[in-house]
């Protein structure tokens, strides 16, 4: 069931009406059925993926408040293997089955045979990792074991952010589901402030993003016909789509949750202003981030070693971060670029401040700090080729053609309107586009949401905004030649 369907329209307010008429003891089992049907919208079947990865962790958290100390260590490697073990055989079965193939031809042996077929379930990184988290945290003892599995059930599969994230931790959104009879829920600000942020989500997502992804499929499914200036294009034009896609689905995810009385952890934080490459990875899909940082840079000893040891756990973090991404070698380099970025960068931490007062560079002006935010975008936008590309192949000659077939003519004679969006779609589309950048000028200088800003103003500005979004969406979000209603990019990962 997609956030931008017809579905959702009917499935939410249905949800939410009943949530808050019936007695306080029913919330936790209402929502946790709403949000297996939520889930089974995709594919009945993948629900017993959820519930099977639910009962192994919630039985390791219970053994872990009984087996001695020294035991533990074991209960939390057997909720990992298990639960990883699931995540292998059906999202990296096929890509390992296809590189042990490769190798074995490569040595002249006999292939092996594909045994049987298995799809994707939706979310399954993202509930997997969820899930994953409480367990540690349990050995840690940062929160006490959940005795009650429904409780635990609806942690792990908690509808609005379940197959897209933001991933939870159980010190947030568990707390806030055991004190859920007590809650309060109707608040006319907070539900308000709900829906704003959930209309903001469909605006990014129905007008900006599935509008780009038209130019951008066009040029990256026919990247050997153009220049630099096509390539280019298509490059930039993936960063914003990307970024509004997934972040449209963390500002849906939130909003549904605001409205129910749940606080969600935030995901994005004006992710292209960053001014360098660890800044950018503090404020885009920040409840990943800081999973991989908590759970497998800290463990691998972080920074608190030698400088290869450190290089060597920023490596593996972010090579293991584009695995999670995807099975297919372009997002594990996508990954390993951006950590050879932070090595890189702090390589020449002492060069670069060497140079600045070699050449008197005033570092706490506003054209130095832009400078570092163009840097940080277009390094981060190059590595965005690897992600999008189907193959590695792809992307290198993606970014050969780039770089070897100069036509800097095209950015003057009007090309851009052949790029797949006719002339009326890219200006509907650059206008969206600069709605994000005030929107989230406003995020990086006032340190506030949509919603919050929205709150203060007088009634007719905050009025006249939402209508203006509001007709955006019913508009320009549903028409369009080539339109067509995509799902979210991250549900498959």
């Amino acid at each position: 069931m997609l956030f931008n369907s017809l579905e959702f329209a009917v499935f939410f307010p249905a949800v939410v009406l009943l949530y808050l008429l019936i007695p306080r003891k029913l919330r936790c089992p209402w929502l946790l059925v709403a949000s297996y049907f939520f889930y089974m919208g995709w594919n009945p079947k993948y629900a017993v993926l959820i519930l099977a990865s639910t009962i192994i962790t919630w039985l390791s958290g219970i053994l872990m408040g009984r087996v001695p100390e020294n035991r533990k260590k074991l209960v939390v490697a057997g909720s990992f293997f298990l639960n990883l073990s699931i995540l292998v055989l059906f999202k990296y079965f096929d890509f390992l089955l296809h590189n042990l193939n490769t190798i074995l031809q490569s040595l002249h042996l006999t292939v092996v045979d594909k045994p049987f077929d298995v799809l994707l379930p939706v979310g399954i990184s993202f509930y997997t990792f969820q899930a994953l988290s409480y367990t540690v945290d349990v050995y840690r003892g940062e929160i006490e074991p959940e005795k009650n599995l429904m409780r635990y059930a609806l942690f792990v599969s908690f509808f609005p952010q379940l197959v897209a994230g933001p991933i939870e931790r159980s010190g947030n959104l568990l707390t806030q589901i055991q004190e859920l009879p007590k809650k309060k829920l109707w608040n006319y600000e907070r539900v308000t402030g709900g829906l704003i942020l959930m209309i903001w989500g469909l605006f990014l997502k129905m007008v900006i993003a599935d509008r780009a992804a038209v130019l951008v499929d066009q040029i990256f499914d026919n990247y050997q016909i153009y220049g630099f200036f096509g390539l280019s294009v298509g490059a930039v034009t993936f960063a914003l789509q990307i970024y509004c896609d997934f972040a449209s689905y963390s500002t849906i995810a939130i909003g549904a949750a605001q409205v129910m009385n749940f606080q969600l952890i935030e995901n994005f934080n004006t992710p292209y202003f960053a001014k360098s490459i660890p800044d950018f990875w503090r404020r885009w899909h920040i409840s990943l981030s800081s999973w991989f940082r908590d759970y497998l840079y800290v463990p691998l000893g972080g920074s608190r070693c030698s400088k290869l040891c450190r290089y060597r756990n920023i490596l593996i973090t972010f090579l293991v971060s584009g695995l999670w991404h995807g099975a297919n070698w372009t997002y594990v380099v996508w990954g390993g670029i951006h950590g050879l970025y932070q090595v890189i960068g702090y390589e020449l931490r002492g060069v670069k401040e060497w140079l600045n007062q070699k050449f008197h560079t005033k570092t706490d002006c506003i054209s130095y700090k832009l400078g570092q935010v163009c840097t940080t975008f277009l390094l981060t936008d190059l590595a965005w080729i690897f992600f999008r590309s189907n193959t590695l192949g792809d992307a290198f000659y993606y970014l050969e053609r780039m770089f070897t077939k100069p036509d800097f003519w095209c950015f003057f004679n009007g090309e851009i309107y052949s790029l797949g969006l006719e002339r009326q779609e890219i200006h509907i589309l650059l206008l969206g586009l600069l709605l994000l950048f005030l929107t989230d000028l406003i995020q990086y200088f006032r340190k506030e949401r949509l919603d919050v800003f929205l709150a203060e103003q007088n009634l007719w500005f905050r009025w006249g905004v939402l209508l203006c979004l509001i007709g955006a969406i019913a508009i320009f979000g549903v028409y369009g030649p080539a339109y067509d209603a995509k799902q979210f990019i991250y549900f498959q990962f």
